[in-house]
């Protein structure tokens, strides 16, 4: 066994969703790749006095579900998994499979019927009632996307993944306090100008707790008061298409006009209910070992000099604006040189600029600090 490996389980289990003695514990692993971390973190729930429950899936029988599941049988399927899910305390969500692009070709509609009646409404629960946790286990698919052998990516994910987060969680502190005390912000860079409020928003700090890797601080703005453009900078996949240049104009929260390299399937998402054209979350990311995109959002939202902008719902029990939808569509932009650099600013003062915090109580933050 990889002791890199042991290391990580130990750290889902014990600091991630911390188990106690007695605590039911589901383990959700889609891919038979990531059996080896599974079976460790059995081990380590076991030794922590709690109990270990395992759900086996696949994106290709997912496929099969989606594309001849109708209303009632999700709505069923939805109440049966709620069930199980409200009888844990821990939730442990590995994906592992080997195939990105194995629901491109479910039509929208059906891919849209099962985020809304069915996965939607259960991942809510989940996050309302679990201390949980989410991951990607290192596969030779990831490897491809990132550019890289599957070893050397191996070596670049246990790096990001077993990190030291609680300094992480310490240096947060100060940008947590800064954003809590925030009311507007202004966030401005190639394609980019767009101001809202966060007042009265809280800002929470990710530090290993809730996905691995970890390594943003988030918010949401005030519903109503986006306005201005956005162009992120970063590919994302939704529906099983990769979605790149995705340019949004708001008017008083709402998104007036949506473009990208697929503007008509981009609108459609944006269609889903009527939440899906206001966002639900702001974060910055600045995990300092993160720093090229790899189209995979649980890595790509951690990139250092980034933020994400997202279309749909708000964490309801965390940092919530009061809007709902069925979309939770993390959408990426960097801000280093290297992408063209930007400027976010907090009731008119500059915090960052080209990806560097540049108030001297931020600056644990960059990556300099981690050297």
């Amino acid at each position: 066994m990889d002791k890199r490996l042991c290391e990580l389980a130990s750290s889902l289990v014990n600091y991630s969703v911390a188990v106690k003695p007695g605590n039911k514990v589901l383990i959700n692993i889609g891919g038979a790749s990531g059996f080896p971390l599974v079976r460790q973190i059995i081990k380590e729930v076991y030794k922590a006095g709690g109990e270990p429950y395992v759900i086996i899936g696949d994106d290709s029988i997912t496929r099969e579900i989606m594309l001849g599941a109708n209303k009632e049988q999700l709505e069923f399927m939805k109440e049966f998994e709620s069930f199980r899910m409200r009888e844990m305390d821990c939730y442990i969500g590995i994906m592992a499979g080997e195939n990105n692009s194995a629901l491109s070709d479910v039509p929208s509609e059906k891919s849209g019927l099962y985020t809304k009646h069915y996965a939607s409404p259960v991942t809510r629960l989940r996050t309302s009632t679990t201390r949980w946790v989410s991951l990607r286990y290192p596969t030779s698919s990831m490897a491809q996307a990132a550019r890289t052998s599957l070893e050397s990516f191996e070596d670049f994910y246990f790096n990001v993944c077993n990190f030291d987060y609680k300094k992480m969680s310490a240096a947060m502190e100060p940008l947590v306090e800064l954003m809590n005390r925030t009311d507007k912000v202004r966030i401005t860079g190639p394609g980019t100008d767009v101001s809202f409020s966060i007042k009265g928003v809280p800002a929470i700090k990710c530090d290993g707790r809730y996905n691995v890797p970890d390594g943003e601080v988030f918010t949401a703005p005030v519903k109503t008061s986006v306005n201005g453009t956005i162009t992120y900078n970063i590919p994302s996949m939704q529906r099983g298409f990769t979605f790149e240049d995705v340019k949004f104009t708001f008017e008083d929260g709402k998104i007036i006009d949506a473009t990208a390299n697929n503007t008509e399937l981009l609108n459609d998402i944006l269609n889903t209910d009527s939440g899906a054209r206001y966002i639900g979350e702001f974060a910055l990311g600045v995990h300092p070992h993160i720093d090229t995109p790899m189209n995979n959002i649980l890595f790509d939202e951690k990139i250092k000099g980034s933020f994400h902008f997202t279309p749909g719902n708000a964490y309801e029990d965390e940092a919530d604006n009061l809007n709902r939808s069925a979309v939770h569509w993390d959408l990426v932009a960097v801000q280093t040189k290297e992408y063209g650099g930007g400027e976010i600013y907090f009731d008119d003062i500059l915090v960052r600029k080209d990806g560097i915090f540049v108030l001297p109580e931020l600056e644990g933050l960059n990556p300099d600090s981690w050297a």
